[in-house]
């Protein structure tokens, strides 16, 4: 049973979330909270799985509540459900540590298969929000990026080894090897497992 923690300051949202969720029997609300305040004392005290949080709330914003969660070490998934669909809150959302980030208006179907893909270990950004990433990345760092270090980044995110890939890429081992040093040195990073991260946070392995 995944038991799941809801914090929005509007009550019948709530509401309604909590009965689409019940229609799920992996699934059980277990407490609720109008505000950051509140979230942060029953994240304390209350025995939970995953947090749903929205951002704007009144006394202590969601966005805070993830800071504080971080930075004390809390053990708890957070997922993101918010209205907020601009690249602000998206990427400060992803800064701060979310497990994930979804839109309000998503499907409920979506909405348990994100709370699920995050309780494993994965983290889940909805279409809307994974486009966004991806047109933020192609800004900055994914313009650096050729399209077969892109592709090669995505076969990483799926677990695959050196020689998994070159089979799927139809080159030689050698030629993975320097594909994966130059994607290091083009986004700083310094080993496959943050590679792997990299891919899923920006939604390359989809």
């Amino acid at each position: 049973m995944i038991k799941v923690l809801l914090v929005d300051d509007h009550p019948l949202f709530r509401e309604g979330l909590k009965h689409r969720l019940s229609l799920d029997d992996s699934l059980e609300v277990v407490g609720e909270a109008e505000n950051g305040k509140q979230a942060l004392e029953l994240i304390k005290s209350l025995d939970f799985d995953i947090v749903l949080m929205d951002i704007n709330m009144p006394e202590m914003d969601g966005m805070y509540v993830l800071e504080l969660i971080k930075e004390q070490d809390l053990d708890c998934k957070v997922l993101m459900l918010s209205m907020h669909d601009n690249k602000e809150y998206i990427l400060g959302a992803m800064r701060h540590g979310a497990d994930g980030y979804i839109l309000k208006d998503v499907p409920g179907t979506e909405l348990i298969e994100a709370i699920k893909k995050v309780i494993s270990g994965k983290h889940y950004f909805s279409s809307e929000v994974t486009e966004i990433l991806s047109k933020e990345l192609a800004g900055e760092q994914r313009g650096i990026v050729t399209r077969r270090e892109q592709l090669v980044l995505r076969l990483i995110s799926q677990g695959l080894n050196n020689k998994r890939i070159a089979q799927e890429l139809n080159v030689s081992v050698r030629t993975v090897e320097t594909h994966k040093r130059n994607i290091k040195q083009k986004l700083s990073i310094d080993s496959t497992v943050g590679l792997m991260r990299y891919a899923i946070d920006y939604g390359l392995d989809r």
